[in-house]
């Protein structure tokens, strides 16, 4: 497991259907090792930090095995790494793979799993296009974010080293899955009273969770 591209991006101003809108989404590879902190990457920074950034979405990464799948989905579109706003352009880990509350170690900091990413509609201004927030989260492609756990220094080519595998197991994809589904099954409502279970995963999603939970006809 490795770091393929560590990239940043500092709020910018654009035009998206004749308003100007402020994104920090345009990140950028940085050449060079980069001090990883508790709220972010030195020369990061979030423009929305309602729905942006801070403890629990200190590092957004996304596995760069999803580009050759955008590149079948987007013929003729350039891709350059960080184009999805990552933090962490990564390989070996995936959505399916990883769990809520697995940490890690990456270069000398140290990370933890704490939830996916629910693209929001400046995604749609990256990519010029009103239609792929909707595709990328269909895609099932979405990555996931980290908290900070160990402040530290990391870089391209870090090698990604497991620390501890969260008990409870229950994977990215799993909760991307049921935070959009209909309705809850059985096997659905053990799911999520695993992932009640995490510390790691950020009392909103909980409480989102047990929301639904309560709606379930007993």
């Amino acid at each position: 497991m490795k770091l393929i591209s560590v990239n940043t991006g500092l709020p910018r101003e654009v035009m998206w259907h004749g308003r100007n809108v402020t994104t920090a989404i345009y990140k950028e590879p940085v050449h060079s090792r980069v001090a990883l902190r508790r709220l972010n990457l030195d020369g990061d920074r979030q423009a929305d930090l309602t729905v942006h950034g801070g403890e629990y979405k200190a590092v957004y990464c996304y596995p760069v095995v999803h580009y050759e799948y955008w590149k079948r989905e987007l013929p003729g579109r350039e891709l350059p790494l960080g184009i999805f706003g990552e933090n962490f352009t990564l390989d070996g880990l995936l959505e399916e793979s990883v769990h809520l509350g697995d940490q890690f170690s990456v270069g000398s900091a140290e990370v933890v799993v704490t939830q996916p990413r629910l693209p929001c509609y400046k995604l749609g201004i990256r990519f010029e296009a009103d239609d792929m927030v909707k595709r990328f989260f269909v895609s099932s492609r979405t990555g996931f974010y980290l908290a900070v756990t160990r402040e530290g220094e990391v870089g391209a080519g870090d090698e990604i080293v497991v620390i501890s595998r969260e008990p409870t197991g229950v994977p990215v994809s799993e909760i991307t899955r049921l935070y959009a589904a209909k309705r809850y099954g059985d096997a659905d409502v053990a799911w999520v009273r695993r992932a009640l279970r995490v510390a790691a995963l950020p009392e909103s999603w909980k409480e989102y969770f047990r929301q639904r939970l309560e709606k379930i006809p007993t």
